[in-house]
């Protein structure tokens, strides 16, 4: 059986991509899972932690940007889906260019956020393949994927 290999993006601040992994366990799923740097303040400071302090916040954000984005090139490149999650409280710009990272690389995007984010990220959600709003969602997709059958349904 195939394993594939899930990039989860987007918000940090909830529990989403622990509810998407315990559900694949929970299905067993042959899924493996990759993400960013969830860490807030790492992410932001990996740049000037590693490559030297900068004084002026534009080339901090940039060194810490261009970093960070080794990883997730690579780990967006490597996956067959990518699935990226809007949460409610912060914008995350970064989920949107992972978004459309993603959707230009052709790899299978799956969006979640809830129904108050529906006009902001529509043109994020027509670059899409599903548009959910709930982990759930994402683990029904993914065994309907790799399975091939449908809870419910025979035949």
């Amino acid at each position: 059986m195939r394993n594939w290999n899930v990039y989860l993006s987007g918000e940090i601040h909830t529990a989403w991509r622990e509810q998407i992994e315990a559900g694949v366990r929970a299905a067993d799923l042959p899924v493996a899972f990759s993400a960013p740097v969830t860490h807030h303040e790492a992410s932001d400071d990996c740049g000037v932690s590693i490559l030297g302090a900068e004084p002026d916040k534009f080339w901090h954000d940039k060194k810490g940007a261009k970093v960070n984005a080794i990883r997730t090139r690579t780990l967006i490149g490597d996956a067959d889906i990518v699935v990226v999650r809007f949460g409610e409280k912060y914008r995350q710009w970064n989920a949107a260019f992972d978004a459309g990272y993603a959707s230009a690389l052709g790899k299978a995007l799956i969006v979640m956020h809830g129904p108050d984010h529906q006009h902001a990220l529509k043109e994020v959600d027509a670059a899409a393949l599903a548009v959910v709003e709930t982990p759930d969602q994402i683990v029904k997709i993914l065994d309907y994927v790799i399975n091939g059958k449908l809870a419910g349904y025979t035949g």
